[in-house]
């Protein structure tokens, strides 16, 4: 089985991880917000499930390394396993260390993003160095991976705050690598334009998007 192939499966289960916890959430009760609910093991379920997809979806076409695949994969799967673990266990997900066991998923959680940054960075470069793209989708995918890089930096802001308030700029940031790559598919796909016209779409959909990220990061800061 290939790298993507095998992606996509993980993806799916994560997503539906992610739907099966939301049903949970609905059944038992409980705050959606703070430290001890299931709103992580939700968001964590159907966020990864998602990026993973994306993840490998636009890897193969950018002709990404497999090992890289294989790695985000892995990833994904120890960060949604460990923060659903937590909040089974109704205790703290992140910074937690009040016991060994939490000690021990604490330092799992960082490590698998460590592994997030590496992959991410993979995919990064690799979208800045390909040429075998048409010029609508080579700018898609540079945008895209550079606002994954920016979640990844917000990301990185929430916990060196311990919690922090970024969480809509993160949400923001994180799935541009989808929907820009996304929209110039879908041109080429269902237009009969021009690659010039294609490609000053997919650049005023990404100057647009960009000026979302910025007015979520304006708001996070102001709340």
């Amino acid at each position: 089985m290939t790298s993507t192939r095998f992606a996509y499966r993980v993806a799916a289960l994560l997503f539906l991880s992610g739907l099966v916890h939301l049903v949970v959430f609905a059944v038992d009760g409980g705050p959606w917000e703070g430290p001890v609910s299931w709103r992580k093991a939700v968001t964590f379920g159907l966020s990864f499930g998602l990026t993973l997809a994306t993840y490998a979806w636009v890897g193969a076409r950018l002709r990404l390394r497999p090992g890289w695949v294989w790695l985000f994969t892995a990833a994904s799967v120890l960060e949604v396993t460990l923060t659903t673990l937590q909040a089974w266990r109704r205790v703290p997900s992140h910074f937690n260390e009040a016991t060994t066991f939490d000690q021990v998923v604490t330092r799992g959680l960082t490590a698998g993003g460590v592994m997030l940054i590496v992959s991410v960075v993979a995919l990064t470069v690799t979208a800045f160095t390909a040429r075998h793209l048409a010029p609508s989708m080579r700018l898609a995918v540079r945008v895209g991976t550079t606002t994954l890089v920016a979640a990844l930096a917000f990301g990185g802001l929430m916990i060196a705050e311990r919690g922090g308030s970024w969480k809509l700029a993160h949400g923001v940031a994180m799935h541009g690598v989808l929907l820009l790559p996304a929209l110039a598919w879908a041109l080429a796909l269902t237009t009969t334009w021009s690659e010039r016209r294609r490609s000053r779409t997919v650049a005023l959909a990404s100057a647009g998007y960009c000026a979302l990220i910025v007015a979520a990061a304006g708001y996070n800061a102001l709340v």
